[in-house]
C-alpha cells in the first residue's frame, strides 16, 4: 500500500518541477524580450516562480510569489549620447498575488512588486569618465545625506582640464535615474530603466558597495511580449 502512495507522489513532484523548470525559463525569455534585461554577453537573468505544487498555480493561472533577479544589463541616457551607457549591476523584483488574464498574448498581472535597482560606484565612474572627455579619469564614491529619492554621491577627479570635487545627486523617479554633478559640463545625465508598467523608483540611498534604489508598485501590468515559438 505503501508503495502505491509513495510512487505517484514521487511523480508528481518530479513532473511539477519539470513544469516549474520550464515555466521559469520561458517566462525568462519573456522578460528579456520585453524589457531588454538580457542585452549583454555576461548578463544574467533569472525567473523563479514560488510555491509547490506548482501544477495547481498553474491550472488556476494564479501563482502567488514570482522572483526575478536580472544583473549585468545596459541602460542608456535619453539623448544616446555616445558613450553614456551604464551597467545595472542587479535589478530585483518581487511580485505578488500574480494573475495571467491572457495566455494567447502572455498577459500577466501582479497585485504588489516590490524590488532594489542597485548601481556600482565603478559602473557609475565609467560613465562619468567617458562623458566628461579629456583630462584622466572622474571617481564616484559614496556621500552622507541621502534622502528621500535622492542619494548623494561624492565626485572627484578631472573634466576637460577641470578639477572636480563637489557632492553630485543622484536622483530616482518614475523609471529615470538621473546624476547631477556641479561644475562639470555635462552637469547632469538621464537614464531610462525598462520597468513594468505601475512600477516606480521610491527611495535612492547611497551605501558603502553602490547606490540602492528602491521601487514599488501596485497593480502592476506585466504586459505582453512580441516574442513567439
Amino acid at each position: 500500500m505503501a508503495i502505491t502512495v509513495v510512487v505517484p507522489a514521487v511523480l508528481f513532484t518530479v513532473a511539477d518541477r519539470v513544469c516549474v523548470h520550464y515555466a521559469n525559463d520561458e517566462a525568462a525569455q519573456l522578460v528579456k524580450e520585453k524589457y531588454g534585461y538580457g542585452n549583454t554577453t555576461d548578463g544574467r537573468l533569472d525567473v523563479s516562480i514560488e510555491g509547490f505544487p506548482f501544477l495547481t498555480q498553474a491550472f488556476a493561472q494564479d501563482f502567488g510569489h514570482v522572483e526575478l533577479t536580472a544583473r549585468q544589463f545596459l541602460v542608456d541616457t535619453t539623448t544616446n549620447t555616445p558613450g553614456s551607457y551604464l551597467h545595472i549591476r542587479q535589478l530585483r523584483l518581487d511580485l505578488r498575488g500574480v494573475t495571467v488574464t491572457s495566455l494567447t498574448a502572455r498577459h500577466a498581472e501582479a497585485n504588489l512588486a516590490t524590488g532594489t535597482l542597485t548601481l556600482s560606484y565603478e559602473e557609475l565612474s565609467g560613465v562619468v569618465t567617458r562623458l566628461a572627455g579629456k583630462g584622466g579619469s572622474v571617481k564616484v564614491s559614496q556621500a552622507p545625506g541621502s534622502a528621500g529619492q535622492a542619494a548623494r554621491v561624492k565626485v572627484t577627479g578631472t573634466a576637460d582640464g577641470t578639477v572636480l570635487t563637489s557632492t553630485g545627486t543622484l536622483l530616482a523617479q518614475g523609471t529615470e535615474v538621473s546624476l547631477n554633478i556641479p561644475g562639470a559640463e555635462r552637469a547632469s545625465v538621464v537614464w531610462r530603466v525598462g520597468l513594468p508598467e505601475g512600477v516606480g523608483f521610491t527611495s535612492a540611498r547611497a551605501t558603502s558597495e553602490g547606490v540602492e534604489i528602491g521601487m514599488v508598485g501596485h497593480q502592476v501590468n506585466l504586459g505582453a511580449s512580441r516574442f513567439t515559438r
